[in-house]
């Protein structure tokens, strides 16, 4: 029954799967003397990784070098840039596996062609010294799932490689960082200057090409592999229903995170999961939108993570609470988008809505200042009731956004359900402190208690309703997306969770219906609509 109900109310989280791979070489046959020495250096040194593997990167730096000079005279020689990517990769390959190192000090190495030194240009960057990572080739790992059926990469010079980092960072939350564990795709470069040979680490992220040898390449990248090996690493997916029976457990795992370096020109978008789920839930749509060049380049990704049972007037507070840290530690030129799934919709309509003390009015019937509450229940019940649109946020798409709550919250699947989730002690207790106080209750029979997330989606809750009277704050673009299930009965038409009637709000932008049930934003034609919005609020905000 509990996975049934976790199923109804968010679908079935998405797979990530990872497993290690051998890549495969096979020479050319259409490549010229110069490469075909390469390629013969490349299968000597497929038989030197074992029991020599310093003899081997010696032979793969040979090859490196013979396809360097190949694409010096034909920078468009397919074969070349093959070779120069396969042996370089080879090169990471076995300093990883065999524990050599480059880093600390050059590395002197042979080959049939002479001696190597092995050298890497130094990185001002604190966080990006070569020596705290290891460096995996993206072929050698074989990333799946419904995710990641088709990995972003781009064809060009380099190797790309997911650099992983030995130890763990510390105080990465002050980072904004999912966890200490550091998975990120970079590109080696290598370059050579007589026979030392330099290695450089490009961010795809921030550079689409590099120059070598008088000529322009695009860079090779991969923008996937080492995404889909931190969620298998962290495995957030077993997270979900952990956090919404026992929010309070989780309460430090609320946060905003970043998946990619700080860079202030480029817009965030914000993603904001919802019910029983986690920000892997968006890594199908985020694997896509990076798919594509330009939104790679003029926009940046964050996520939203916080425990679901909470009533999510709870989880949109905190959510301030963090725009606020990270406006002060990574400030934004452009306003950001925030994309909100499901119960995540209800949360980023907070974020651009003014209540003022309408609310707090409407359960108490007085102000705030006048409500007899001790000042630290007053303050946490303030954050909840009272709230101002953020005005770094310029854009808002709302996905199967159950606005004017969902009838299954309410019914007797939903009540047995809602009974399982326990409220952190504090909100427990400020239900029992404010519940006296709250006006229209039945006192002969119950007193008001506090909502957890189930009951704040039922159409008879009375915080969903008050909201309901309170208009979205004008100038704030927003866009609709909702499922019908492919049976084309809008606007009688529901996701299976949420009917149109509660996710359909006057004054968007644009709403596409798609034929999807209540995980819309898994859907193909979702995902497209989202970028084409994207670009579309690129075009506006320019």
């Amino acid at each position: 029954m509990i996975l049934m109900a976790s199923l109804v109310f968010t679908g079935c989280a998405q797979l990530v799967t990872e497993h290690p791979a051998k890549p495969r070489f096979s020479p050319s046959a259409s490549a010229d003397a110069g490469l075909r020495r390469a390629e013969q250096a490349i299968v000597d040194g497929r038989k030197l990784e074992a029991r020599e593997p310093v003899a081997a990167i010696g032979a793969y730096l040979s090859a490196v070098e013979a396809a360097t000079v190949r694409l010096q005279r034909d920078p468009k020689d397919g074969v070349a840039l093959h070779d120069y990517q396969f042996a370089l990769s080879r090169v990471f390959a076995v300093i990883r596996e065999r524990h050599v190192d480059p880093w600390t000090k050059p590395l002197q190495v042979s080959a049939a062609q002479g001696a190597y030194t092995l050298t890497v240009r130094h990185d001002p960057r604190k966080l990006w010294q070569p020596g705290d990572y290891d460096f995996m080739p993206v072929d050698d790992v074989a990333i799946g799932g419904t995710d990641f059926k088709k990995p972003v990469r781009v064809e060009g010079l380099g190797a790309p490689l997911v650099a992983i980092r030995r130890k763990p960072l510390p105080d990465a939350e002050k980072l904004f960082l999912e966890s200490g564990k550091i998975y990120y795709g970079v590109t080696a470069v290598a370059r050579f200057e007589n026979k030392r040979c330099v290695l450089t680490f490009e961010d795809p992220l921030a550079t689409t090409s590099v120059s070598m040898g008088g000529h322009t390449f695009p860079l090779a990248a991969d923008f996937s592999t080492s995404t889909a090996m931190l969620l298998a690493d962290e495995r957030l997916d077993r997270l979900g229903m952990s956090r919404l029976f026992n929010p309070g457990k989780y309460e430090q795992t609320a946060r905003i995170s970043r998946l990619q370096p700080y860079d202030r020109k480029k817009i965030p978008v914000l993603f904001i999961h919802g019910l029983d789920s986690t920000p892997e839930t968006w890594i199908g749509m985020f694997n896509a939108l990076r798919a594509d060049p330009e939104i790679r380049q003029r926009y940046q990704f964050w996520f939203y993570s916080y425990p679901s049972g909470d009533p999510y007037f709870y989880p949109a507070m905190v959510l301030r609470r963090e725009l606020d840290e990270i406006e002060k530690a990574f400030p934004h030129e452009r306003r950001m988008v925030v994309i909100g799934h499901s119960m995540g919709s209800m949360i980023a309509r907070l974020l651009v809505t003014d209540s003022g003390d309408k609310i707090w009015y409407d359960y108490f019937k007085t102000s705030p200042t006048n409500t007899p509450l001790s000042a630290e229940d007053r303050q946490l019940l303030e954050g909840c009731l009272i709230f101002k649109h953020r005005p770094e946020i310029g854009r808002v798409i709302f996905i199967s956004g159950p606005h004017r709550g969902s009838d299954l919250a309410s019914d007797w699947f939903g009540r047995a359900f809602s009974h399982l989730v326990h409220l952190p002690t504090k909100l427990a207790a400020l239900g029992v402190h404010a519940g006296a106080l709250v006006t229209g209750n039945k006192a002969q029979q119950h007193l008001w208690k506090m909502p957890n997330s189930i009951d704040t989606l039922s159409p008879s809750n009375r915080f969903v309703q008050a909201v309901n009277t309170i208009p979205l704050t004008p100038g704030i673009r927003f866009n609709q997306i909702m499922g019908d299930r492919g049976r084309g009965d809008t606007p009688k038409s529901s996701d299976g969770v949420v009917a149109y009637w509660s996710s359909h709000l006057d004054g968007a932008e644009s709403e596409l219906i798609v034929p999807s049930g209540h995980p819309a934003h898994e859907n193909p034609k979702a995902i497209v609509e989202v970028r084409r919005i994207l670009k579309r609020h690129l075009r506006n905000e320019n």
